[in-house]
């Protein structure tokens, strides 16, 4: 009549957890083609196009600066992707992931002028 239930113990990861408190507003972005960007992944725009890529200190094409911050893994090796990135909210400093040459140090000022706050 009813199957008997039975239970088992699974292994999971535990899940990122990029945002402090509060809920962060998004906006629709595109992610520069050719790249695979990973969760917590901060990006910066390009001035020409406005695409965004993961921000590097030495680009000299805008993305230097950080301005957002992505809440999930992109896979872009394909092409541009559009996604939903933070452009604001209180996020966990040590859940970010950087580009080249910058640190958590380099990029709370300008995030914070977005309307991001990090903690450290």
């Amino acid at each position: 009549m009813y199957e008997r239930a039975s239970y088992s113990t699974q292994t999971s990861t535990a899940p990122a957890t990029l945002v402090r408190r509060g809920s962060p507003l998004t906006r629709k972005v595109v992610l520069l083609g050719g790249a695979s960007y990973a969760l917590g992944s901060v990006l910066g725009t390009i001035t020409v196009g406005g695409k965004a890529t993961l921000s590097a200190a030495a680009a000299t094409d805008g993305s230097q600066v950080p301005d957002l911050v992505l809440p999930y893994a992109v896979d872009a090796t394909a092409g541009d992707v559009e996604v939903m990135a933070y452009e604001t909210g209180d996020l966990i400093g040590e859940a970010l992931v950087l580009g080249a040459g910058h640190s958590l140090a380099s990029i709370r000022e300008p995030l914070r002028d977005k309307g991001i706050t990090i903690s450290v």
